[in-house]
């Protein structure tokens, strides 16, 4: 979460938490925002829909990220997958479908309300008719108020090279333009899930998935226009919980200098774990060699609980820190263990 509560400068306090969340998480999964069903593949943006009507996988909502705003107002950006013309397995054959970024609002943190209005659209965001997905949003560096969103642009199959491009919006992140050019790429491979925090030096870093490596990082000098890649894996895609791939960081500072991750960590491609590890300088990792949010075998998180964005809810403190975790959510109803994606919520435990 990224939270402006103390201002809307590009500060690491936008990083604070009032206590380290941990890694005690509830058992008790609820469905957050829910994907559109098998009959509405064109959906408005606001729809909503009851939780008993056929859903096969076709549409997904995933990625969440959440800003909480001077007022107390929360707002989520997320993806929206749907099936892309001449490809209507959707969701279920994700090189081949498409996304847009929308968003929605709360005042508690746990229940939400969809937005009217696409906050972006995959042509707008330079990927043609395919996607743009993962966004984070954070306060820009010129201290106007403005937000930037960073975005994984991906024009093709997850093969395809692809970048993070970024856009900004002076309106508290309803409308966005595009900025020109790429904002990180690196070489020929796939990079996804950007995740920023800002330095007391007064750089900032991101953090990215490095398709066939791990979680890497790149480092900012001008406010977060241009990055150049760090040496060295902050978190390797090792076993026996992240054998496939460890990807989508959410780091959370828990005091001066210490820091808090959470990724997520895919053991095989049919199966996903929320993972954990802290640090004190944001470059050398410790991860807890234990899941903190696992596939439960049914229900929306059956076979993978991925990309995750952790809130501070309302009437968190020091001694008695309250904090809901939004997680991508696949049931494994379909075919090789895809099915329906959700955004899931699980609770702290105290």
């Amino acid at each position: 979460m990224i939270n402006l509560i103390e201002g809307q400068a590009a500060s690491p306090r936008v990083h604070d938490v009032s206590c380290d969340p941990g890694c005690l998480w509830s058992d008790q999964v609820t469905v957050a925002l829910d994907a559109a069903p098998d009959e509405d593949t064109a959906p408005r943006p606001e729809a909503t829909w009851s939780a008993d009507v056929v859903r096969t996988g076709l549409c997904g909502t995933v990625s969440p990220r959440v800003v909480k705003f001077p007022d107390g107002m929360y707002r989520v950006f997320y993806s929206q997958i749907l099936p892309r013309e001449g490809f209507p397995a959707g969701a279920n054959d994700y090189d081949n479908a498409t996304t847009r970024i929308l968003s929605a609002v709360s005042n508690d943190g746990i229940h939400w309300t969809p937005e009217a209005g696409v906050r972006l659209g995959a042509e707008q965001g330079g990927a043609g008719d395919f996607r743009v997905v993962s966004s984070e949003v954070v306060p820009m560096a010129d201290e106007t108020g403005r937000l930037r969103m960073y975005f994984e642009c991906c024009p093709g199959s997850q093969s395809t090279r692809n970048a993070i491009r970024s856009a900004v919006s002076s309106d508290g992140g309803v409308n966005w333009d595009v900025e020109p050019g790429e904002r990180l790429a690196v070489d020929e491979t796939n990079i996804s899930s950007p995740r920023v925090v800002f330095l007391d030096d007064g750089r900032c870093r991101m953090y990215v998935h490095q398709r066939g490596v791990g979680i890497v990082s790149a480092v900012s000098g001008d406010g977060g226009t241009t990055f150049q890649l760090e040496p060295g894996v902050r978190v390797a895609q090792t076993p026996p919980h992240a054998t496939h791939t460890a990807f989508a960081s959410e780091i959370l500072r828990v005091g001066p200098s210490r820091f808090r991750m959470y990724f997520a960590g895919y053991s095989r491609p049919q199966h996903a774990a929320v993972l954990t590890a802290v640090s004190e300088d944001g470059l050398e990792w410790a991860v807890d060699p234990s899941p903190v949010v696992s596939p439960s075998g049914s229900g929306v998180g059956a076979a993978k609980c991925s990309e995750m964005c952790v809130v501070e809810l309302p009437g968190s403190t020091p001694d008695a820190g309250r904090f809901a975790m939004l997680f991508e959510a696949c049931d494994g109803t379909a075919v090789d263990q895809r099915g329906v994606w959700r955004v899931a919520c699980v609770l702290s435990r105290p």
